[in-house]
């Protein structure tokens, strides 16, 4: 029987497949590291008071690539190439989601319009991680060699979702709301297109790691494709709404990065 549990556990058993899973995921984390940090020097003059979130933010994510690096390291194993096609990071920003890369490389401050196309896209990649990190922690929380990782990112993807809905919420309030429901939307749409291309690549790729009859394959490919078509109806909409977290989720950002443990 398919399910997230037993495709999970194939992959972490198979080395080569693990050392795929893994190189993806540390270098998605890196990517989002380098952006955050150079969104955080670049913040305009007038929302500087974010800078150290978001530098929190960033250094989060380096500390979660270091992690799968290590994960890789514990079990005698390098990093792999990332095929283009399963760079979730890249293809969103190919779609024209999120800052361009181009203008983050600039020594130019980022205009108030950017910041709130910076939050509303992390807060709908965000809702993805956390949802993914959930279901990870439910199925391999106890797991001996990747369920204290899993853990752990699980809680700071949790803080990150807070910490964009937090502040989404103040400067909707401040009389950007239109803005930022109008980029959600975009952002929301396009990301689900996207996860269905890199979910269907990522696959493709583990079956054939794995050798997976032609019809494990259809039917994981069938079950993606019905997931894009739920989320296209309307699932999306659980990506844009905006609510204030819960009092132990509030300010989440506000202190330094914890350190990422040995594995």
């Amino acid at each position: 029987m398919l399910s997230a549990r037993s495709l999970f556990q194939e992959i972490v058993e198979n080395d080569a497949s693990y050392q795929l899973f893994c190189s993806i995921a540390a270098s998605g984390e890196a990517q989002g590291g380098w952006e955050n940090a150079r969104i955080a020097a670049l913040l305009p003059e007038s929302m500087r008071d974010l800078a150290p979130k978001v530098t929190r933010h960033g250094a989060d994510e380096d500390k979660h690539g270091r992690i799968f690096n290590a994960l890789l390291k514990k079990r005698g194993l390098e990093p792999v190439a990332v095929p283009p096609e399963t760079d979730y990071t890249m293809l969103l920003e190919q779609r024209g989601i999120g800052l361009a890369h181009e203008k983050l490389r600039r020594d130019q401050r980022l205009t108030e319009e950017d910041v709130l196309v910076y939050l509303s896209h992390s807060r709908v990649t965000e809702q993805r991680a956390a949802d993914q990190m959930d279901m990870l922690v439910k199925y391999f929380g106890d797991h001996p060699e990747v369920g204290k990782a899993i853990r752990m990112i699980c809680n700071d993807e949790d803080n990150h979702l807070a910490y964009c809905h937090e502040e989404l919420l103040g400067l909707a309030y401040a009389g950007h709301g239109r803005t930022i429901q109008r980029t959600l939307r975009e952002c929301a749409l396009a990301e689900i297109g996207v996860y269905r291309d890199v979910s269907l690549a990522v696959m493709d790729h583990m079956g054939r790691v794995l050798k997976w009859p032609g019809a494990k394959r259809a039917a994981l490919a069938l079950g993606i494709r019905a997931m894009y078509g739920y989320e296209r109806v309307g699932g999306w909409r659980r990506m844009v709404d905006l609510r204030m977290p819960e009092p132990e989720r509030r300010n989440a950002l506000g202190g330094p990065a914890e350190p990422a443990p040995a594995f």
